[in-house]
């Protein structure tokens, strides 16, 4: 179920009607059957791509559940000979449905210089969000393991936590030492932010249907389906346009999560802060996809030893931390490209002692080289291979007079990255000035504002970037 649809709007006015009645009406003498209505909204949200892997989604959110107690049951000083196989059980789920096909493939080669007739592949449907639901998982395991979370008793609260419909599909990860807390208390209407989340979900909506949606549909794909044939100047205007184009797709389903999980009373943290405006690829990672940049710093970067071990060693904890966040996104040797491009790039950062500049014309040299070496990465990302990405980046060197890009275009693809030129509070100064307007009017515009970009907005959906991870 996509968040910009019909269909999604009026699943969630009857989930919001219902979990609020439940709040206010039955929470004291039932407290579980909020959660249990959330859980059951959940596995109908999912069950909208393929009921099938809702079982999947219970007995993963089960298992964490089940080791969680374990583990809080024991001394830390025990848990090393329970942790890897608590951790194995959300792995080998991830490693069957993302990598058994790339690692029956590749190992094909083999076969044929054995002349040997290769296995065949297994042909495994990827589940839709698979990635977050199994970090999910694992996050819970690994804070009760860390102390930050107590074992939850009840596994209600730990199937919420993994399954809660609006960080499913595609994030943010959301901790358990975070979340757990609020799925215990009762939520408080009286603190819903309702302008907050009416304009994260509008400019969300924006966003994915304004500006990600057409430059999908009318530059990057047709670009990307014959790079090697395309203009230079196509090349180019997808170079940039893919950045434009999945900064504001990914954000605005972020945007959305947290406004629809604010306008039920739960608060997840941000997930972009205007990345673009980095000026270095630390400060880059520090700003996009918050919560997986910070989840591989405290679960896979510092357990490496993080920069405790020498200059040598830290550099090797990056270059692993981030090759196996590029496979994490993809069983494909262009994700592990970009991931070996990020931690290459980190590595000759801290080589150069390079953390950015003061303001001025360093700082800004530092912007635009970092800027241009993620644009070189997402080509790795966008490219169905690397000889695909080879041919955009050989197009844009040396391409022909073909022409797809157009003045709309172009000023679409300025108009996402101008959003990085903005005040970084400025959502917060526009939510000030419009606390002042009476709720009605505020309800008004906020209703017009969604009729104007589903309006505006191309014919049909399409699914969110990050579904496929």
């Amino acid at each position: 179920m996509l968040f910009p649809t019909g269909a999604f709007a009026l699943f969630f006015l009857v989930v919001f009607a219902a979990h609020w009645l439940l709040v206010r009406h039955a929470f004291r003498l039932a407290p579980a059957a909020d959660r249990a209505m959330l859980l059951g909204a959940s596995m109908v949200f999912y069950a909208a791509w393929d009921i099938r892997f809702c079982l999947l989604l219970l007995a993963l959110a089960l298992w964490a559940w089940w080791m969680g107690l374990v583990l809080g049951a024991l001394p830390r000083t025990e848990h090393r000979r329970l942790l890897p196989g608590a951790i194995a059980g959300p792995l080998c789920v991830l490693a069957y449905f993302k990598y058994a096909d790339f690692f029956i493939a590749e190992a094909g080669g083999a076969f044929a210089w054995l002349e040997t007739e290769p296995p065949a592949l297994l042909g495994v449907v990827l589940p839709v969000g698979v990635s977050f639901f199994v970090f999910q998982a694992l996050s819970y395991i690994l804070d009760v393991h860390r102390g930050d979370a107590e074992a939850e008793r009840s596994p209600l609260n730990v199937l919420v936590y993994v399954c809660f419909f609006p960080h499913l599909a595609a994030g943010p990860i959301v901790r358990a030492a975070h979340f757990l807390p609020q799925v215990a208390q009762r939520p408080d209407w009286s603190r819903i932010p309702f302008v907050m989340a009416g304009l994260l979900i509008a400019g969300g909506l924006a966003k994915k249907l304004l500006l990600a949606n057409t430059l999908a549909v009318e530059l990057v794909d047709p670009v990307y389906r014959d790079a090697a044939g395309a203009g230079a100047l196509d090349a180019w205007a997808a170079f940039y346009g893919y950045a434009a184009q999945i900064y504001c797709d990914f954000s605005a389903y972020s945007d959305m999560a947290i406004g629809v999980a604010a306008l039920l009373g739960y608060h997840f943290p941000r997930n972009f802060d205007q990345p673009y405006r980095a000026a270095s690829l630390s400060e880059f990672w520090r700003r996009w996809h918050i919560s997986l940049s910070s989840w591989l710093r405290d679960y896979l970067f510092i357990p490496l030893g993080g920069s405790r071990g020498g200059e040598w060693l830290t550099r090797r904890n990056l270059m692993l931390t981030m090759v196996l966040g590029g496979l994490w996104h993809g069983a494909a040797w262009r994700f592990i490209a970009w991931g070996a491009l990020h931690g290459g790039g980190l590595v000759l950062e801290r080589w150069l002692g390079w953390r950015g500049a003061k303001p001025g014309w360093r700082h800004w040299l530092g912007v635009a080289l970092t800027f241009h070496v993620v644009c070189l990465g997402w080509v790795l990302f966008r490219a169905p291979d690397l000889a695909t990405a080879g041919g955009l980046l050989a197009a844009m060197a040396t391409g022909g007079e073909a022409m797809t890009v157009t003045l709309k275009l172009a000023a679409l693809v300025a108009a996402a990255l101008a959003l990085h030129l903005v005040p970084g509070d400025w959502t917060e100064r526009l939510e000030q000035a419009l606390r002042r307007v009476p709720a009605p009017a505020y309800g008004l515009a906020f209703g017009l504002a969604l009729l104007l970009i589903l309006t505006l907005g191309p014919v049909g959906v399409a699914p969110f970037i990050y579904f496929q991870f």
